[in-house]
């Protein structure tokens, strides 16, 4: 009964790891070519090369290792790449405005 458990712990941790292969693509391709050129990355290119061999081997090599490889690049993508991409793009949290303690109006902190 351990082992089934085990099994299916296993079974739910590769298809975590897909999903967040496939997000970690499709991210990568709605970002425009020229975003990573002035973001000082590596091109579009290169990174969908990257994570689409991490959503193959996700699907097609039940390899742990390999598979390992592939989330440490869609880690990398989620945390250096694509705020760096938004960034330049203009997408930031805030779309780039204000401060954190403004409200629709203006600041809340009296103009400080």
């Amino acid at each position: 009964m351990l082992m089934q458990g085990f099994a299916g712990l296993m079974w739910l941790l590769y298809l975590a790891m897909l999903a967040f292969a496939v997000v970690a693509f499709v991210m990568a391709a709605l970002f425009r070519e020229d975003a990573y050129r002035a973001a000082d990355k590596q091109n579009k290119g290169f990174w969908l090369i990257i994570l689409g061999v991490a959503v193959a081997v996700n699907l097609l090599v039940p390899m742990l290792f390999l598979q390992l490889a592939g989330l440490v690049a869609s880690i990398v993508f989620f945390v250096d790449v694509r705020p760096a991409l938004r960034q330049v793009s203009g997408g930031g949290g805030r779309g780039g405005r204000g401060s954190s303690s403004d409200g629709p109006y203006g600041p809340w902190n009296g103009g400080r």
